[in-house]
């Protein structure tokens, strides 16, 4: 998707916080939005409350969402590709799209219309389970907003077929030219508070700073203007490649910094295997994780409140983060570490490095942070692109259209997952965060906020569960292809009949053992959201 999947492939917001107030239609899709990323949650609440906004919401767990919403969907689990060409359908069908938009704008248009013909709403109602009414609801509402906006995470994105589902995201919003204008957009949420900043700077396998291909002789030439040296051309591997490698004796060393890889990764139990298999490992980090206890050397980190630098926020705005405390102990900044270890490497690097040296660095590699400076920060959050020092920063994307001239509409044929339910194996188990930890629970667990949900739990419904005879509280196993867990149920009508949610951050009753490590082949992202299981009473 030419200039639009430039932005959606770096996972940024094409919209800011301040432009939820202008929409006239929101659609959440694959995001438990006031559990993981509840600042957003709550401004969206905001708008809903006191504008005149309609809310779609599309989960198949009845998240807390779901209570405010106009219209809410609940598709199977794996069904996202089908639910969204039924809305595309739906809106071309009654022509509600915006032809002058689209002729302008994007090229395709035939070859989707073509794909999304057979995507009625009784068709997409037996694939999704959803009412054929709510899906030409939804798409009414979505189509006239005047001003509609999507947003997603990783209900989208954590699927073997994730990058088809963001496809049809862009697509959808391509369609009814819901984009460049406050209120629009297509805002993935990223998962952590500088998911975005470490993109934007080169933490992507085929990547350097500023989404500059590897590969590409240009971005090789710049490397060499600006860092005087040769750069291997060849992309590296996700993280997943990574422990597959390790796994197979390929990989001998790794460095891990602020990722507890035991808890986080999918098939937990691959994950050990990999590690024990390494013949060096370092880690670096704030606390001895899970990870770091596999380590041979464990370099501890300064926490964020600890150190001086910048963030770069969902919204792609970059923010000044100033240290607050000392570290304790030999806790150092991750910049000074890095530095120490690249100089006993035999990098020339001298010892005039700061964090604001170093951000400067960003900017000559990266024309989006160009004209964003520590000085100019003082006086708040600048959002990229911000190209020169007179730029007042983008808050919304693409309001004179895309900068590399039409983008492209990408049409997806909807595929059933691969673990689909099976007689051996009947139910699905996804996973996901709740409010009260972050990700692997490294500093939750260690927090008086944790003490709320101290344990796993495994959510099941209850016509499944009087189906197996299990009781509110009592332990059960579930079980997949990879491995077993074992944890209290707690029956709710939050998830439908079928399907399991498992919270993932205790490493003590790993959700992510029954988790598939085979990857989407373009994101490389895990399928975390669709996972076969059988489920049964402990012994």
């Amino acid at each position: 998707m030419t200039g639009l999947g430039e932005t959606l492939g770096s996972g940024a917001m094409t919209n800011s916080f301040e432009s939820i107030k202008s929409a006239d239609t929101i659609l959440i899709i694959g995001s438990n939005t006031t559990e993981n990323h509840p600042v957003i949650g709550s401004f969206i609440k905001e708008r809903k409350k006191k504008g005149n906004c309609t809310l779609i919401v599309c989960d198949p767990r009845k998240i807390e969402m779901a209570k405010f919403a106009d219209i809410y969907i609940r598709q199977k689990a794996g069904s996202d590709v089908a639910l969204l060409n039924g809305l595309m359908h739906m809106i071309i069908r009654d022509g509600l799209h915006a032809p002058d938009f689209i002729e302008k704008n994007v090229n395709n248009f035939e070859k989707l219309k073509e794909t999304v013909a057979k995507y009625t709403p009784k068709y997409v109602s037996e694939i999704a389970g959803v009412a054929p009414e709510l899906i030409e609801d939804a798409a009414r509402a979505y189509a006239k907003g005047p001003n509609s906006a999507i947003f997603y995470t990783m209900g989208i994105t954590q699927h073997l077929n994730g990058t088809n589902n963001v496809r049809s995201v862009a697509n959808l919003a391509l369609l009814c030219g819901m984009l460049g204008r406050p209120g629009t957009g297509v805002n993935p949420l990223r998962g952590q508070n500088n998911v975005q900043g470490a993109c934007d700077t080169g933490c992507l396998p085929e990547v350097l700073p500023g989404y500059r291909k590897v590969g590409l002789p240009a971005t090789q030439q710049k490397v060499k203007d600006v860092w005087g040296t040769d750069l291997p051309a060849t992309p590296g591997l996700s993280v997943v490649e990574m422990m597959h490698a390790a796994g197979e004796g390929k990989i001998k060393g790794m460095y891990i910094m602020g990722e507890n890889s035991m808890v986080t990764e999918p098939d937990s139990d691959h994950v050990r295997h990999s590690l024990k298999k390494l013949e060096f490992l370092v880690v670096q980090d704030i606390f001895l994780t899970e990870t770091a206890e596999f380590a041979h050397v464990v370099l501890p980190a300064a926490s964020w409140g600890e150190k001086d630098g910048t963030f770069t926020n969902t919204c792609r705005s970059v923010q000044r983060v100033r240290k607050a405390v000392d570290s304790p102990g030999e806790a150092r900044p991750d910049w000074e570490i890095l530095l120490a270890v690249g100089k006993r490497l035999g990098a020339p690097w001298n010892d005039m490095y700061s964090p604001e040296t170093i951000f400067n660095e960003i900017g000559k590699i990266a024309p989006a942070y160009a004209g964003i400076t520590y000085g100019r920060l003082e006086g708040g959050a600048l959002p990229w692109p911000c190209p020169t020092c007179d730029h007042p920063g983008t808050p919304i994307l693409y309001t004179t259209g895309f900068p590399r001239g039409k983008a492209d509409f990408s049409p997806c044929d909807w595929e059933k997952p691969e673990e689909w339910p099976t007689q051996e194996y009947p139910f699905i188990a996804t996973t996901g965060r709740v409010l009260y930890h972050y990700h692997s629970g490294s500093m939750t667990r260690r927090s008086a906020p944790g003490e709320f949900i101290k344990e796993m739990y495994i959510e099941i419904n209850p016509a499944d569960a009087k189906a197996l005879n299990i009781q509110d509280g009592e332990k059960i196993k579930v079980t997949s292809r990879r491995g077993e867990v074992c944890a209290a149920a707690k029956i709710t009508d939050r998830v439908p009949a079928g399907t399991l949610f498992l919270p993932f951050h205790f490493s003590e009753a790993s959700a992510n053992i029954l988790t598939s490590a085979k990857i989407d082949p373009v994101s490389k992202t895990p399928g975390f959201k669709v996972n076969a299981v059988k489920v049964e009473k402990a012994v």
